[in-house]
């Protein structure tokens, strides 16, 4: 649990202008996250547009990472969709050897109920050599995984952990007030991070430590140092910027700061669109 306490990145994946995956960018931003001091990366979520990239893509972008890596930190890796049995499949066909943990969202588009996301968590659980992480999002997914729905599935020996993106407080302190003490409560809201920390969280993994590294992982150390007020402070910063990376959707506003700053193109793919220039300007003003 302790590999995972801290701030974990949601890399992007960058595009070159041709839309082919950028592998030298991939790379950099790979070095320039770890540089920046955060705990993990995370691979092929849907911040890496993850919908989009090839299968031929995902491998490539994994063993790019693994070797880029070498050890400094660990590696998540992003399995999940909305056929419960092809996804298990997916445990089998993925090379996971070198990754830490699988970040699993829950099923997009179906809507099942509390019974159907138990059985479908229970059956990657089952089906993965590696613990697994739950991925709470509704806004992305259609359904939200309860508490007591989360605190059952706490209880199956390889899921460890979910990174919680409900946006809902009470609900991630009713996870924190009654999940097994090696259970790891994560915040999947960059903004809600020293929140959760205070009341049991473990960490975050964020969006914005793609292009923030130092800054947001500094943020979230404080707050696991219990220094709220020094927490607090780097916090307020973002404050201007964190709704415009979500303006015209993730990662289309990250990506816009990360090539503000050198590190990667903003492209995106389609049914994205790059950042207008409009929104490029309010982003650069921000930083």
């Amino acid at each position: 649990m302790d590999k995972l306490r801290g701030t974990g990145v949601a890399l992007v994946t960058p595009f070159s202008s041709d839309f082919s995956v950028d592998y030298d960018g991939w790379r950099h931003l790979i070095d320039f996250t770890i540089d920046g001091g955060v705990e993990y990366l995370v691979v092929n979520g849907t911040t890496g547009e993850s919908p989009t990239t090839t299968t031929d893509e995902k491998t490539e972008l994994l063993r790019i990472a693994k070797e880029q890596i070498n050890g400094r930190v660990p590696l998540v890796y992003g399995i999940g969709g909305n056929d419960t049995a092809t996804t298990a499949e997916l445990f089998r066909s993925v090379d996971l050897h070198g990754v830490t943990a699988v970040l699993s969202a829950s099923p997009a588009y179906n809507k099942p109920s509390q019974a159907g996301l138990v059985a479908h968590y229970l059956r990657l659980a089952d089906a993965s050599p590696v613990p697994l992480l739950l991925y709470n999002v509704p806004g992305r997914t259609a359904s939200n995984l309860t508490a007591e729905t989360t605190l059952r599935l706490a209880q199956h020996p390889n899921i460890i952990g979910i990174k919680e993106a409900s946006g809902n407080l009470e609900q991630c302190l009713a996870i924190a007030a009654r999940k097994p003490k090696d259970f790891l409560l994560l915040s999947g809201d960059d903004m809600m991070t020293t929140a959760l920390i205070a009341c049991g969280a473990e960490g975050v993994i964020s969006v914005l430590a793609n292009a923030f590294p130092k800054r947001f992982g500094e943020m979230t150390r404080q707050a696991l140092t219990g220094d709220f007020a020094a927490s607090r402070k780097l916090l307020f910063e973002f404050l201007e910027l964190n709704p415009l990376m979500y303006e015209e959707s993730n990662p289309v506003g990250v990506k816009a700061a990360l090539a503000a700053l050198g590190v990667c193109g903003g492209a995106v793919r389609l049914p994205l669109l790059e950042a207008t220039g409009g929104l490029k300007e309010r982003i650069q003003k921000a930083m």
